[in-house]
C-alpha cells in the first residue's frame, strides 16, 4: 500500500508545496479561514506539518498564498484606457448581483474582520487591484484616482453583502460608467 501512495503523491518541494495549496484551498473553501488549521491543511495534503511554516510562514501566509491563485482583476485592463471604466462598471455591475463565485473569496468575504485575514486581504487588494490600476493610469494623482474607484468596488460589495443582491438595469451601469470616469479623471 505505501508504493501505492508514494506513486499516487508526487513528491519534491513543488509538488509538496502544491499540495498543501490545494487542501488549503479546498479547507479554506468549505469551512472559512477560523475553522481551519494548520494541522487539519498539512493532514489533507498528507504533508509535514512543519512544511506549512517552512513554504509559507503560518496560516495567514498560506491564506495569502491561496488568494494569490484567485482570479485577478487584471482582465479588466486588456482593451484601451478609454474604455476603463466602462469594463469597471460592468464588473462592479456583475458584483451587484452575484457573490463571488470563488469559495476562497466568499471565504474573504466572511472572514473579513478577522485580523489576519485583514492583513492578508490589505496586501492582496495593493498587490491585485491598487497598484495594477495606479500602474495603467496616466498622470497626475493616480494613487488618489485609484483609491477612488478601489473604494467604489469596495463599497458595492459591501452593499451587496448587507442589502442584498440587486440585478443592474443599463441604466445602472451607466451611472457606475460615470462614477469610474469621475473616479479616474485627472
Amino acid at each position: 500500500m505505501d508504493a501505492q501512495v508514494t506513486e499516487a503523491r508526487p513528491r519534491g518541494r513543488e509538488a509538496t508545496r502544491e499540495r498543501i495549496l490545494r487542501a488549503a484551498r479546498t479547507l479554506f473553501g468549505e469551512q472559512g479561514y477560523e475553522r481551519v488549521t494548520v494541522r487539519m491543511i498539512a493532514a489533507a495534503a498528507e504533508a509535514n506539518i512543519a512544511l506549512v511554516g517552512r513554504y509559507f510562514g503560518s496560516k495567514a501566509g498560506l491564506f495569502g498564498a491561496v488568494l494569490e491563485g484567485e482570479p485577478a482583476f487584471s482582465d479588466l485592463f486588456d482593451g484601451d484606457r478609454e474604455g476603463l471604466p466602462r469594463r469597471l462598471a460592468e464588473y462592479a455591475a456583475e458584483r451587484m448581483q452575484h457573490p463571488p463565485e470563488s469559495p476562497i473569496l466568499r471565504t474573504l468575504e466572511r472572514s473579513a474582520g478577522h485580523p489576519e485575514v485583514q492583513a492578508v486581504a490589505h496586501e492582496r487588494l495593493i498587490a491585485a487591484v491598487l497598484n495594477p490600476l495606479v500602474a495603467h493610469l496616466d498622470g497626475t494623482d493616480a494613487l488618489a484616482r485609484a483609491r477612488m474607484a478601489t473604494a467604489v468596488f469596495l463599497g458595492i460589495g459591501a452593499t451587496r453583502r448587507r442589502l442584498g443582491p440587486v440585478v443592474p438595469t443599463p441604466a445602472d451601469v451607466d451611472r457606475l460608467t460615470a462614477v469610474f470616469e469621475a473616479c479616474l479623471a485627472e
